[in-house]
């Protein structure tokens, strides 16, 4: 079920008064369904400096490769997708400055 809101955010450009291209964010909500990082994956992840934290499945043709989101008011990085069928795709996500070990 689709129960959650999820911000996909992706880098773009707008123009100043003076006609020059600016960065910006581009904002896109989509719905999400919210699941657990399985153990395995976490183990695997953490072997390589990774700390995913959860997994946002979205519909597939919602989803431009973009390599940040915010969901419930903190932002994460895209650490893996995987498509699980036509339609949906799983992005695993790491939270944005997350404690890394040394």
């Amino acid at each position: 079920m689709y129960d959650h809101e999820l911000v996909l955010l992706s880098g773009g450009y707008t123009e100043d008064d003076l006609g020059n291209q600016v960065p910006s964010v581009i904002r896109r909500t989509v719905l999400c369904k919210k699941e657990s990082v399985g153990r395995n994956e976490f183990y695997s992840a953490a072997a390589a400096d990774l700390r995913p934290e959860l997994t946002l499945i979205i519909h597939q043709y919602e989803y431009e490769d973009e390599s940040k989101v915010e969901f419930e008011g903190q932002q994460y990085s895209v650490i893996r997708t995987y498509k699980t069928g036509i339609e949906e795709i799983e992005l695993t996500c790491e939270r944005v400055g997350a404690d890394v070990k040394s």
